[in-house]
């Protein structure tokens, strides 16, 4: 691209993740949304209204045909490791929405594309606070040493889930409420808590190699999904990461972070920010206004267009497979190990 060319976004899936996400890529100046697509009317029809400006195309094989330097892939979580794996064959950069898929078989077809991947093309993923400002700072406090090491690990997303979709006919219902099939989203573990799992994998650079834990549907008996769980996870070297998800919380009140205890002190990071525990002392406090996908957003483009690049999807299919493996570990009731869910 040249110095003054902006970034030409095609967005895959125009659902309410997509069109939001794809609305922080047209607010930088060095991109703009090109073309979009999407498999109900009424999708096509925000979009066009969002982006009158761009190109509708019928599906992503005509979409990623075209002339876009770069796709985001907001479908259903099940569909992701088709449609990066058609991304990557097209050669584009890849915004791909977290997880790498519901299950081990997709996070491993995600694998073997990203492997393949054009090494000039950037590939992230939305684990946002893997750019945010303020866990980009707890993370590196963390890593010098300054705490001593991590030896224990506590985390939480204790919050409320989406709405069910209405007004569809019954032919239509599992792909417009997708979320609340654990076979279409892979549960609330895999969906939504991957975000924690990724930040703990970040911070210890490894994954955990066994996991025991329990859910169930605790009020929200729509769907198959789970409301509540816990899970506690071992590493390698005996760390333990105790994890616990809701998504009926109190009103008022909740609880998404992680908590990292060190030797030396102790950090709890979130995307409001963080606060962090030098042994005595009054802590230190860090506020972050605003939402942090926005970080994730404006490194993609930056990257994309000067050749700062990644391959995010090595490590977030990794952090998918840890999710996989501890809801297996729910629904079976036994401890699960990493060799359970590990590539080849």
């Amino acid at each position: 691209l040249g110095a003054n060319d902006r970034i030409r976004i095609a967005l895959v899936g125009c659902g309410n993740r997509g069109m939001y996400v794809s609305g922080l890529f047209a607010k930088n100046e060095n991109a703009r949304v090109a073309a979009y697509t999407d498999i109900y009317e009424d999708k096509f029809a925000a979009a066009a209204a969002k982006y009158s400006g761009a190109r509708r195309e019928k599906d992503i094989d005509s979409l990623l045909a075209s002339d876009v330097d770069a796709v985001l892939i907001a479908t259903p979580a099940f569909l992701h490791p088709e449609h990066f794996e058609k991304a990557v064959n097209a050669r584009k950069h890849i915004f791909l929405e977290k997880p790498a898929g519901v299950d081990a078989k997709g996070c491993h077809r995600v694998l073997r594309a990203a492997r393949r991947a054009d090494p000039t093309k950037r590939i992230s993923m939305d684990y946002q606070q893997r750019y945010g400002t303020e866990y980009r700072k707890a993370h590196a406090v963390v890593k010098s040493g300054e705490l001593g090491a991590i030896k224990q690990i506590r985390a939480a997303w204790m919050g409320g889930g989406p709405a069910v979709v209405k007004g569809h006919s019954p032919a239509e219902e599992k792909i417009r409420n997708w979320f609340f099939y654990r076979e279409l989203s892979g549960d609330i573990l895999i969906e939504q808590d991957c975000h924690n799992i990724d930040v703990v994998n970040w911070f210890m650079d490894t994954h955990p190699v066994k996991v025991t834990g329990y859910g169930t549907q605790a009020i929200r008996k729509y769907g198959d999904i789970y409301d509540s769980l816990a899970c506690t996870f071992q590493f390698a070297d005996g760390t333990i990461f105790s994890y616990t998800a809701n998504q009926f919380r109190t009103p008022g009140w909740t609880d998404v972070s992680e908590a990292f205890i060190c030797e030396k002190g102790a950090v709890n990071v979130s995307r409001q920010g963080y606060t962090l525990w030098r042994g005595k002392g009054a802590p230190e406090t860090a506020k972050t206004s605003y939402d942090i996908t926005m970080d994730n957003v404006n490194q993609f483009i930056e990257g994309a267009r000067t050749g700062k690049l990644e391959n995010a999807a090595l490590w977030g299919a990794e952090s998918t497979l840890v999710a996989v493996m501890a809801l297996q570990a729910c629904t079976t009731g036994k401890e699960v190990t990493w060799d359970k869910v590990k590539p080849a």
